[in-house]
């Protein structure tokens, strides 16, 4: 009887192991992937690059901890981090957070997967209660706590798997209504001149600011597949607008659409400006190479 119960004891230590380590792993893989694009772009956005950054410690710091210290603490606090961290994508793909629109990627994909599973791991290992242990102290009571402790396992689990399955349902339903390319094709597509500052820029019909690629050539867009999801390009035949003084003209995409150029400048808006007058883009180091607003010659 004794030895059974000693085995027992012993898988359950084994699980919990393992399930520490699953969890340690996969919140180190969520902070390897925000290490990535902090360093292929993202640490070029004010404050969002900062955040990354932080991100990145903390998560790493959590990880070793709940791998090191055996500690429930540790866990739960790597398990609370984990949801907080997918539920600032969220914010940031549904309305925004400090001015950056987040859209729909393969990396956000894969770090929001494995957030849901880091918390789902770290909060067991926190929250389920060890059966054997409250189960020690006596003989014949034993039974009853051991029952209880079980329901209360049952609880835990319950509350963890429902916790995952909203946090999947609401990162779905980010992803279905997160922004990809918008780079639809137009007839034409008029471009004014606009004051912002102590500059005049080049805006589209709605005064949405225009951005210009450095890796970009007169007659190539360095910017395609994933990139114009941030900077989808101004599609269309050119037409000077107020202000509007230029060398107007267009460039075939790889994928055959007509983009808009501006003295040899192929054209782009930027998904973080949520309106006119904004040039959240100018100066990042985004997506390959350096984005800069357009300045109105003439």
């Amino acid at each position: 009887m004794a030895v059974g119960k000693h085995r027992v004891d012993n898988t359950a230590v084994r699980r919990r192991g393992w399930l520490r380590v699953a969890g340690a792993v996969l919140l180190a893989g969520s902070a390897s992937i925000h290490l990535y694009l902090f360093l292929t772009g993202y640490r070029s956005i004010p404050i969002i690059g900062w955040l990354f950054l932080l991100q990145v410690i903390v998560a790493f710091v959590l990880a070793a901890g709940a791998l090191v210290t055996f500690s429930r603490v540790a866990a739960a606090a790597g398990a609370a981090f984990a949801l907080s961290t997918l539920g600032c994508y969220l914010l940031a793909v549904w309305i925004g957070l400090f001015g950056f629109r987040e859209v729909r990627t393969r990396a956000g994909l894969a770090a929001g997967l494995i957030e849901v599973a880091a918390f789902a791991t770290l909060a067991m290992v926190a929250f389920i209660p060890d059966a054997a242990r409250q189960a020690r102290p006596r003989t014949r009571p034993g039974t009853r706590i051991l029952a209880g402790v079980q329901r209360a396992a049952s609880m835990v689990i319950g509350a963890v798997g429902a916790v995952c399955v909203l946090a999947l349902i609401l990162f779905g339903v980010a992803l279905a209504g997160a922004g990809g390319s918008s780079a639809a094709s137009a007839a034409t597509v008029t471009l004014k001149a606009a004051r912002i500052g102590e500059r005049t820029v080049l805006t589209n019909a709605h005064g949405r600011t225009l951005y210009l690629f450095a890796p970009d050539t007169p007659t190539i867009s360095r910017c395609t597949g994933l990139c114009t999801a941030y900077w989808p390009p101004v599609t269309g035949s050119p037409r000077a607008g107020p202000g509007v003084t230029g060398r107007l003209g267009t460039i075939t995409r790889p994928d055959g659409a007509m983009q808009a150029t501006y003295d040899g400048h192929p054209l782009y808006t930027y998904i973080g400006d949520s309106g006119p007058g904004q040039e959240q883009g100018n100066n990042l180091d985004l997506n390959g190479g350096l984005w800069y607003v357009v300045p109105v010659s003439g």
